[in-house]
């Protein structure tokens, strides 16, 4: 399956979510390409929106490729056989740098508006797509220490292997195109995907006020 864009990627993953409406869940975006789609979901289930902020630590020679992911709390997860090869200092300046961006866009983001607590509701992560599975992995640790009912992640695209691991971490992984020939980039399942503005996400989060 391929996507207009993320309101298009959005409205499909709302539909395949149905089944959650009337339990009262909270949606979860990732920022920034995350909240577009999480957006259109909280929309028709009726739901909540928040953020999950976490940032990619990307390989110092590749930054594209993610061999990390923090959140804005400090939560990290790393591919082990990866960062064995990077120097320790390094990592621990790219970490730092990017909890302090995850911080920054919480405060950008959302100002003063409190975080929405997950402790014994279904909670939904929503990204628009996962590579790696790094960071949605990290938003999973991060929530899982608010005791919700219920970790679901609905990612339009994952490659196979990706949901495998994900499904052994939470409770559902809805994704809605065959990850066993994944294209190699999320970017590939869209006819438009372009970079999203903080006055994108600030925008669309005062929709759901």
């Amino acid at each position: 399956m391929y996507f207009k864009d993320r309101r298009d990627a959005g409205k499909k993953l709302a539909k395949a979510l149905e089944q959650y409406r009337d339990v009262q869940p909270i949606v979860y975006a990732l920022p920034r390409g995350g909240v577009v789609l999480g957006g259109e979901v909280a929309r028709a289930l009726h739901a909540p929106l928040d953020l999950v902020i976490t940032r990619k630590i990307g390989h110092p020679s590749e930054p594209e490729y993610a061999i990390g992911a923090v959140t804005e709390a400090g939560d990290l997860l790393c591919n082990e056989a990866e960062v064995e090869t990077i120097d320790p200092e390094w990592l621990k300046q790219a970490v730092e740098r990017e909890r302090n961006e995850a911080a920054r866009r919480r405060k950008v983001y959302l100002s003063d508006r409190p975080h929405i607590s997950a402790r014994g509701v279904t909670a939904i992560i929503v990204d628009d797509g996962a590579a790696t599975g790094l960071t949605l992995r990290v938003a999973v640790m991060a929530l899982q220490k608010e005791h919700p009912k219920k970790i679901v992640i609905a990612v339009p695209v994952a490659p196979s292997d990706v949901v495998a691991v994900l499904q052994k971490e939470t409770d559902e992984v809805i994704t809605l195109t065959d990850g066993e020939e994944y294209l190699g980039a999320v970017g590939s399942y869209y006819e438009h995907f372009p970079q999203v503005s903080d006055e994108e996400v600030i925008a669309l989060l005062n929709e759901q006020k």
